[in-house]
Formats: C-alpha cells, sequence, structure tokens
C-alpha cells in the first residue's frame, strides 16, 4: 500500500500527500521498463528526472526502446527513428509500415471483455473481445464494399457508446481517417468541422437521452448529410427510436450489419500504412476562425499513447479505465486508446449527475474501476454537494484517478485523499488536443504534492520560457516545447503550405512549440499549469473557441459585435461572462439574454453558455477591427490596465472604460452554475 500523510487543513501548496510504497513501486510498469533498460540496453538511472534528461536528449534511443519495449509490429522495418529532426516538419520512423487498429485487434481472446458500457437507461454490461473484434472485421470489410480506401473521411455524429469506438477502430484498419462529434452538438457545430474534411461515410444516431430528456437528432442528421454533400453512405444507428423504421433517405441501418458474414481474424487484413498516415483528425476550438483541423498519425498516436498509458498512467493488463467524457473532447480517443494496452474502458452514455450527484462514482464501483478521469469541476461540485464517495462507494478496486481538463488546485489534490481513500494515487496531467497525449503528467514512482503536477512526461522538452525565450525554473512562463514528439500533428487539413501550422505553434520561437499555457517548473522538477496564455475559453475541461460564439451571436440581430473571456478562478473553478454591444434602441432584458442563452445551446452545446451576459458601450478592438480579447481578459484577473492593452494600437482607447470599472467592482466573481445545470 501508498503511504499517504496527514496535511493541514487548509492544505498548503507544495505539501506532501503521498508517497509511493515500495510494493507500488516494484509493480510499477515504469518499474518494469526501467529494468528491461537495464537488461537489454545497460543503461541505469539514479532516478525519474535522469530518465527524463536522456529520454529528450537522445531521442533516437529512448523512442526506439518504446517501440522495441512495447513490441510494435511493422510489416515493413524502419530505416531510422528520425529523419528530418526540425519542428515542423520532423520525419518519424521512416519507412515502417504498420497500422493502429491491428495493435488492439492484436489483444482478442475468448472468456474476456474488451469494454463495458453504461447508460441513464442500461445497466452496465460488457461486449465480450470476440464480439468487439468480429464487429470490427465486419464493418471494416463493409467499408471496403462501398469504395472507402487509405485516406478517405469517416465521421460519425454518436455518443460515447460501443458502436463509436467499433467504427473507429473499423475505419483505422482500413486506412480511413477518423473524426467524430457528440450528438449535442448543432449541426453549425457539425458542419464547421467535418465539411473541412469532404467525408465519404458518416455514421449517426437519430437522437439521444441526457440528463432524462430524449434529444430527436434526425433532422439535424438530414441538414449535415444535404449540407456536406460529399456523403456517400449515411449509417444510423437507431437508439432514440429502436422500434422505428429509420426515415433518413438512403441510410443503412447499423443493425443490419449484424447479418453480414461474421469475417474471422485470418480472412481478414489491417491496410499496412506508413508511420505518418493520419489516423484521424481532431478539432481545436476555433478561437481565431473554423476549428483547426489537426492531423494525427497511426504511428505517432501508437507509440505515444503505449508510453503514456503504461508508462505514465501505470496502466496494467486486466484494468479497468473510467473516464468521464463525450466523442467531441480528444479524453474520448485517449480512452479508445487504453484499448491498445489490453484494458477495458468503461462507456457512460448520460448526464454526470443525473439521477444522483454521485452517479459517475456509483460507475465506478459497479465497473470495479482501477482507473477514473474526471475534471477539477467536477470535483469542486462534490465539495459543495458534501458528497464522499469513499463513505458511500466500495471503491476498493481504485488505484488510480486522474483529474484533467483545466488547473488543479492544491484542496482539489487534498480532497481525494481526505474523501476518497488515502491510498490512491492523484496522476494529475496536463496536454492538449495538439498533441492528444500529455505534455506533463503522473509518475507512479515519485510523490505527489498538493497543487502539483508531478513531472514533465518521458519525451517531452517541456520548458517553461521566459520573455526571452530561456528556460526558467521556479518562475512562470510561457510552455514551450523544444524537441519534436511523434504525435504531434502531421499538419492541418486544408493547410498545404503549412502557414497556419507553424502560425499556430512556432511564431513566437522558430523551431520550438509554443503550446499557450502558462506554466511554471519548480527545483524539484514539480510543474504547474497555469491556465491558458491566450483567448481559448476552458468549460468544464472542454476548450471552446471565441470564434464559435461569435458565429452564432451573428444570428441575433439586436447583437451589434460582442466579446466573451473565460477567467480562472481559485480551487479549480472559472467564471465565463459574455459582453455584447446592442443595436441602438436596444434594451439587455431577461428576454434577450434568454434568446442569446438560447442561441448558444441550440447552435453550439450547453457549455458555450455564458455564466453572466453584459451589455457594454463598446468592444474593444485593434486599429485592424480584432477583439481584443486576450487585455480583457487580464484585466478582469486584475493585471494593471496600463500593461494590459497598448492605446496607441486600439481603434477606440475608450472600449476599455467599462472593463477596467468593471474590474475595479469585483471583490469575488462568481463560481459558475454546478456542472448538471449546464449540462441540462
Amino acid at each position: 500500500m501508498a503511504n499517504a500523510f496527514p496535511f493541514s487543513d487548509p492544505v498548503r501548496h507544495g505539501q506532501l500527500l503521498w508517497q509511493p510504497s515500495p510494493g507500488h513501486i516494484q509493480q510499477a510498469r515504469l518499474t518494469r521498463y526501467l529494468n528491461w533498460l537495464q537488461q537489454e540496453r545497460d543503461i541505469t538511472f539514479t532516478d525519474y528526472h535522469a530518465l527524463w534528461r536522456w529520454s529528450v536528449n537522445d531521442l533516437d534511443a529512448f523512442w526506439q526502446s518504446i517501440w522495441d519495449h512495447f513490441h510494435v509490429q511493422a510489416s515493413s522495418p524502419p530505416r531510422a527513428v528520425l529523419g528530418a529532426r526540425t519542428m515542423p516538419g520532423a520525419q518519424w520512423f521512416p519507412g515502417a509500415q504498420l497500422n493502429f487498429a491491428e495493435h488492439i485487434l492484436r489483444n482478442e481472446r475468448e472468456n474476456s471483455d474488451a469494454l463495458l458500457y453504461v447508460s441513464e437507461t442500461d445497466t452496465l454490461q460488457g461486449m465480450p473481445w470476440p464480439d468487439f473484434a468480429n464487429q470490427v472485421r465486419t464493418l471494416a470489410t463493409y467499408l471496403r464494399e462501398l469504395g472507402i480506401r487509405p485516406g478517405d473521411r469517416v465521421v460519425a455524429y454518436l455518443p460515447n457508446i460501443p458502436e463509436a469506438m467499433i467504427a473507429l477502430c473499423a475505419s483505422a484498419a482500413i486506412g480511413a481517417i477518423w473524426s467524430s462529434c457528440s450528438p449535442d452538438f448543432g449541426a453549425d457545430g457539425v458542419l464547421d468541422r467535418v465539411r473541412q474534411l469532404a467525408p465519404k461515410v458518416l455514421f449517426a444516431v437519430d437522437g439521444y437521452r441526457y440528463g432524462g430528456k430524449a434529444f430527436d437528432r434526425r433532422e439535424q442528421v438530414q441538414r449535415i448529410v444535404r449540407e456536406l454533400g460529399s456523403i456517400e453512405q449515411l449509417i444510423m444507428l437507431p437508439t432514440l427510436f429502436p422500434q422505428e423504421s429509420i426515415t433518413v433517405q438512403g441510410a443503412v441501418d447499423w443493425r443490419n450489419l449484424h447479418l453480414r458474414p461474421i469475417v474471422p481474424a485470418v480472412d481478414f487484413q489491417c491496410e499496412q500504412l506508413p508511420f505518418d498516415h493520419p489516423l484521424w483528425v481532431l478539432f481545436s476550438s476555433g478561437t481565431t476562425g473554423l476549428p483547426k483541423a489537426i492531423v494525427h498519425s497511426h504511428g505517432g498516436i501508437l507509440l505515444e499513447q503505449l508510453k503514456a498509458l503504461h508508462l505514465h498512467l501505470d496502466f496494467r493488463p486486466g484494468d479497468t479505465a473510467f473516464f468521464f467524457t463525450t466523442t467531441g473532447w480528444m479524453m474520448w480517443n485517449t480512452l479508445f486508446c487504453t484499448l491498445l494496452c489490453d484494458v477495458r474502458p468503461v462507456l457512460y452514455d448520460g448526464h454526470p449527475t443525473w439521477p444522483n450527484t454521485d452517479t459517475l462514482w456509483q460507475v465506478a464501483q459497479d465497473s470495479r474501476a482501477s482507473f477514473f478521469g474526471t475534471s477539477p469541476t467536477y470535483i469542486e461540485l462534490m465539495k459543495r454537494q458534501g458528497v464522499v464517495p469513499g463513505q458511500r462507494f466500495d471503491l476498493s478496486a481504485l488505484r488510480t484517478v486522474m483529474p484533467v481538463g483545466s488547473p488543479v488546485s492544491p484542496e482539489c489534490n487534498a480532497w481525494f485523499y481526505r474523501h476518497l481513500k488515502p491510498d490512491v494515487w492523484v496522476a494529475t496531467g496536463s496536454g492538449g488536443t495538439d498533441i492528444c497525449s500529455g505534455l506533463v503528467s503522473g509518475v507512479p514512482t515519485l510523490a505527489v504534492y498538493a497543487g502539483e503536477i508531478q513531472a514533465r512526461a518521458l519525451g517531452v522538452a517541456a520548458h517553461a520560457f521566459d520573455d526571452q525565450g530561456k528556460a526558467a525554473i521556479d518562475q512562470v512562463g510561457e510552455l514551450a516545447v523544444t524537441a519534436p514528439m511523434p504525435s504531434m500533428p502531421v499538419y492541418f487539413w486544408n493547410d498545404p503550405t503549412g502557414e497556419r501550422y507553424r502560425d499556430s505553434y512556432f511564431q513566437a520561437w522558430p523551431g520550438v512549440w509554443r503550446h499557450g499555457d502558462f506554466f511554471l517548473v519548480n527545483g524539484r522538477g514539480g510543474c504547474q499549469v497555469l491556465g491558458r496564455s491566450d483567448a481559448t475559453l476552458n468549460r468544464f475541461g472542454v476548450r471552446i473557441g471565441t470564434a464559435e460564439i461569435y458565429r452564432a451571436l451573428e444570428q441575433i440581430e439586436a447583437i451589434e459585435d460582442s466579446l466573451i473571456v473565460n477567467l480562472d478562478l481559485p480551487e479549480g473553478g472559472f467564471f465565463m461572462p459574455l459582453f455584447v454591444q446592442l443595436r441602438p434602441g436596444i434594451q439587455l432584458d431577461a428576454g434577450l439574454e434568454r434568446h442569446i442563452s438560447e442561441c448558444l445551446s441550440q447552435t453550439c452545446t450547453r457549455r458555450h453558455v455564458p455564466d453572466r451576459i453584459h451589455a457594454v458601450p463598446m468592444i474593444p478592438t485593434t486599429l485592424t477591427g480584432k477583439k481584443m480579447e486576450v487585455p480583457v481578459r487580464r484585466i478582469l484577473m486584475g493585471h494593471d490596465p496600463a500593461k494590459a492593452a497598448n492605446p496607441s494600437a486600439m481603434r477606440d482607447p475608450h472600449a476599455l472604460a467599462f472593463f477596467i470599472d468593471y474590474a475595479g467592482q469585483q471583490t469575488d466573481y462568481p463560481m459558475p452554475l454546478p456542472l448538471g445545470d449546464i449540462e441540462s
């Protein structure tokens, strides 16, 4: 058993909360890897930080060791670990031919579940490996018969259900490029993303249930198909109206695919693809226009996830992993990747606090989850509601929890030890959609200190850059990565010259990845990610682009202009106010506020609804008309207005007056609504 320590109330930043026991260290997958390095490579390290330094200073040796240690299968071997080494454009394992899905299907075996699933209306049940693998092979064969070839795009409008993971695995097996949106997205939000890809196949549900309510999505599906224009086959899964015939013209019923002959493993071949062949497209939040279509590769995600899930999250064969997520968040892709490790993902389709506030803990108990991932905002709700899961539920199987999605406070760290169980390992991490992994992460052999992430992840040359672009210790700076990673995007879709890619990450320091977070590394190697340094909104752990909100508000005739920001509050909270400049003669009343909220909820998602709406005389912009989101955010967080904005660069410097006065009147910003209220 690991050792937990007494700590003060309230807990102080940097207090020791947990120390791994000798037994915990001995059983960790990281220790197994270190022993392998000693036996196979004759390399030893004094501590984790020495291992980290080797992993970023000798990229070839480190990533080759990951390839060998986890037995990566390739039909053609690579010529090298790294060809080109510059960022962007690093070329990983040139010459290798492999397939991501093949590394999942190799775990197939009898008498074991591939995954577990539960919803608001269905009790927890398992999907056996043979059932999962047979459905993957059958669907992949059907897609091939439709004429889907490597490089074609397949998109999904599905909730977090087994069919979504089956469809992703089948698409990857034939080299098709996957992307997904959850059905709580409105048609506009889906089209903004997937229209860029010109997909040939769409998987969709007829509707979904959330918080005890039914949401019909048939009209949205019809509109998506009609406006995309590229869809050659719509495959519908009737989850809301299973007794009715599918009414969308030209749609194939998913259930009829079960009538097709099973394709045995010996008769099925996964497409062999170059290491950098696109696996899926994840979308950015859309702060400066349409969401960026971020392309990740088969080989890059395979290596990165094998490393992260085994060595940093300590997944072991037979574990069960539960993370509350939707198919529109990168954590769903990470949950899917647990199948690489012979770990059972738990899929929950429903409201996190319905019918009870502690619903997710019930799922964790019933699934015997060894790992549970959630957001700090959810933990804040537990605190306010007085939920003590350790007293209500049998969580004896739970070994690891991971709060992720926004900065984690010391009190959030301590809450797990006070109210969950004293020997749990709190493996905080931070990364992003851009790399579909963590830059800083938990380390199972290190201690946990309040308010800190344990260390920088292996193979990630992450530093806090000061204003001069130099790495600093014990000083807040910009999170920068100075060496390439396999899971960095291979490119952005529809960015043929790479200009948008370079501008997104490499504009500040050529050849250095700027992530967009404030970051600190302390003297013992612990880390803090202190919120976004740009204008991206972080809403209940999901990044939201301001441009999505502005596009929705353009539909409202009463609004002349608008600006929205998100403020990081203590205890992992946040406050998202919307400021609107109304047309002459219009007043902001309760009816208009309700109309704005409904527009954002229906056009985007419920997460896009602000906490407060304020009318302002003028929206501050630069001389070129760009909204001044970052300066406004800094002013509202208490920064000196003279340092937050340059008046000479503004179209009208007086436009900041409202925000300066507003900040001066606030002694304490209100917390947002509980997660359940936002989601309902």
